[in-house]
């Protein structure tokens, strides 16, 4: 089958070592289903793997891709939690938690297998292109929002970085939950745009906010970490679940953050019970994804390379059948 995959690990030029080209099928697995793939999304965990982050050279070849959206084997339209071994379902029951590519081919291909306990009906009001967005970066935002943050509508946000696949879903779905979005980007365009999709204001990295916000989604790093930590209100929530910026800032804000009685939360994806939540917000609300770019599978090298010069706005979505 027809699939992007790493064949090398280069931490300096990691598009180097993406290769487009036959790789064998799924094979039959007790507790696992094989899903034909209708749309898979790219993340920058797709990039960090093929620096080598979270994926070593033995285990290549590696598909990647972690988000789809497809058919299982008895018809169904489905959706993929790419949390694998994180109850013990379908793997043994020590093996630790990971994201799918990093110990199990990715979706980036024709087909991929799962365990059955990891794939989800896709509802009816979502394309397959817009479902395969959800998995990772929007399951990332809604759990850093309401899980983590635990804003409650007509809270006040702070979104870094508007533009990114989950500072773009935080936007979207804060307005969407009622809470006061303000965001944050280098470009112009981006900063108009995140206001149509709901930020209330948006302004240059560390211009200084109409009030100190409940929380601030954070997934830029070193960049805006100090802004982040100065944004916030006394008791605030600092959730970060990325650092594409780098991740040693110069000023760790530290007196602030114990006089202020700062809260600094890590966030990491979402549990399956969160997907679920997630798709039925998105499916009763009309929220859908922000999709920047469609392409067919065998344009995947265009898609990483946009990912890589940060152009996109949204979700880049791949094809891999019609």
């Amino acid at each position: 089958m027809f699939a992007a995959y790493a064949a090398r690990i280069d931490p300096d030029r990691p598009l180097d070592g993406l290769e487009l080209g036959e790789r064998p099928a799924p094979q039959t697995r007790a507790g696992w289903s094989t899903v034909t793939v209708r749309a898979a999304s790219l993340n920058h965990h797709d990039l960090w793997s093929l620096r080598g982050v979270g994926l070593s050279q033995d285990r290549l070849p590696m598909i990647l891709g972690c988000d789809a959206a497809g058919v299982d084997e008895d018809g169904n339209e489905v959706v993929l939690h790419s949390v694998i071994g994180q109850s013990g379902h379908g793997v043994g029951p020590k093996e630790p938690r990971s994201i799918l590519t990093e110990r199990y081919q990715g979706t980036f291909a024709e087909q991929v297998s799962v365990p059955t306990w990891n794939v989800l009906p896709k509802p009816e009001g979502l394309s397959f292109e817009e479902a395969a967005c959800l998995p990772t970066a929007w399951l990332t935002a809604y759990r850093m929002l309401f899980t983590n943050a635990g804003v409650r509508p007509g809270d006040s946000v702070l979104v870094q970085g508007a533009g990114g696949g989950v500072a773009t879903a935080a936007i979207v779905l804060g307005k969407a939950a009622g809470l006061r979005v303000f965001a944050t980007s280098r470009d112009e365009t981006r900063r108009k745009r995140a206001v149509e999709l709901g930020a209330l204001e948006a302004y240059e990295p560390g211009a200084r906010l109409p009030q100190r916000v409940d929380a601030v989604i954070e997934t830029v790093g070193a960049a805006t970490w100090s802004h982040s930590v100065k944004s916030l209100r006394p008791g605030g929530t600092l959730v970060i679940s990325g650092a594409t910026s780098g991740d040693r800032p110069s000023h760790a804000e530290l007196t602030r953050i114990f006089f202020l009685e700062l809260k600094v939360v890590g966030s990491t994806m979402g549990t399956k019970d969160e997907l679920e939540d997630l798709l039925a917000f998105c499916a009763t609300t009309g929220v859908r994804p922000v999709i920047d770019e469609v392409l067919p599978l065998d344009r995947a090298r265009e898609g990483f390379q946009r990912l890589a010069d940060g152009e996109q706005f949204g979700k880049i979505v791949l094809r891999p059948t019609e």
